[in-house]
């Protein structure tokens, strides 16, 4: 069978707790709790671990793919391109008005405006222009025959949603307004010939469209 890309939140970090929007690398650190969740994560694939395990450059990530590293033997490979949606001028604020912006930039991002941008941050096309081919590479060198192993990627809640339904064709009010948990995945297929088929999303199964919640979030908090 052949493997499948993971796409995995970080744990729980400070920056979570306190409602900030922390986006630029390193970021904050993990939480007590933070750790626990990527304890127990990393204790799903003590028995089949990866073919290959990588994360982005900001220490949430890297600390929660190093227990994985842990618990597998599998070494950890951290990589530029998929960090998280930049927040530019709304960055480390933690008020209604930044998160509310950020949240309508986002949704616009999946009603198919990609040229939108946070001010001073990213846009949708920016996010996907860093993000994809890094996903990209890990296709072509990792999943390429059925026997291949699994690729696991640690990421950041905002990007893992945009990228994953652009790439699958997920409907866009679902992505928006369904949040992934801190060390919830999304779960890729390749297809044959070319293109993805999103095998899970957090606690969904497909079909995704008409499921969850009806309401834009903040994907970062």
């Amino acid at each position: 069978m052949m493997g499948k890309l993971i796409l995995v939140r970080h744990g729980q970090t400070k920056a979570n707790v306190a409602k900030m929007l922390d986006t630029a690398p390193p970021g904050a650190e993990l939480t007590e709790l933070g750790h626990q969740q990527a304890e127990r994560y990393a204790q799903t694939w003590v028995n089949r671990p990866p073919a290959v395990l990588a994360s982005s450059v900001a220490l949430r990530a890297k600390q929660t793919a190093g227990y994985i590293e842990r618990a597998t033997s599998v070494p950890l490979l951290v990589v530029d391109g998929i960090h998280e949606t930049f927040a530019g001028d709304l960055e480390d604020r933690d008020d209604p008005d930044a998160h509310r912006e950020f949240t309508e930039v986002f949704r616009r991002w999946h009603d198919g405006d990609l040229a939108a941008a946070v001010p001073g941050g990213d846009s949708g096309q920016s996010v996907l222009e860093r993000y994809v081919p890094v996903l990209d590479g890990f296709r072509s060198q990792y999943l390429g025959d059925d026997t291949a192993g699994d690729v696991v990627v640690v990421s950041h809640g905002a990007a893992i949603r945009l990228v994953a339904a652009v790439l699958t064709g997920v409907d866009g009010t679902f992505a928006a307004d369904n949040h992934l948990d801190n060390t919830d995945t999304v779960e890729l297929l390749p297809l044959p010939g070319g293109g993805w088929a999103c095998a899970k999303w957090g606690t969904f199964l497909p079909p995704f469209e008409g499921k969850g919640s009806d309401e834009a979030d903040n994907p970062i908090s």
